[in-house]
């Protein structure tokens, strides 16, 4: 599966946060947040484990206990069925991916 740069296809997911999957395949899904300054990822968890990838902006990540300021370059995996949620410090694109796949996220 291929996927070119596109405006298309985001979805409002929560106030101020969209995203977009790009690809998945059999095991993992690939998605890319668009995250709006001021606001809230409330906290969730799911089964999935999730890497994710910092490209631009500034956010506080939350994993259970453990606080994060996150920047530009920075990483992160969060373990699957684990407490997380994000405070959105500037507007910010992440591309995180998720094994196995989210059904969820499927387009």
């Amino acid at each position: 599966m291929f996927a070119k740069k596109s405006q298309d296809g985001y979805i409002s997911t929560v106030d101020g946060i969209k995203r977009k999957t790009l690809v998945y395949g059999e095991k993992t899904l690939m998605t890319e947040f668009l995250l709006e300054k001021g606001k809230i990822l409330p906290m969730h968890k799911h089964p999935q484990e999730q890497t994710g990838y910092l490209i631009s902006g500034k956010i506080v990540l939350y994993i259970q206990s453990e606080e994060c300021e996150v920047k530009p370059g920075d990483s992160w995996v969060i373990p699957g069925n684990t407490e997380h949620w994000a405070k959105i410090v500037e507007n910010s694109i992440a591309v995180e991916v998720f094994a196995p796949v989210r059904d969820d996220y499927i387009p």
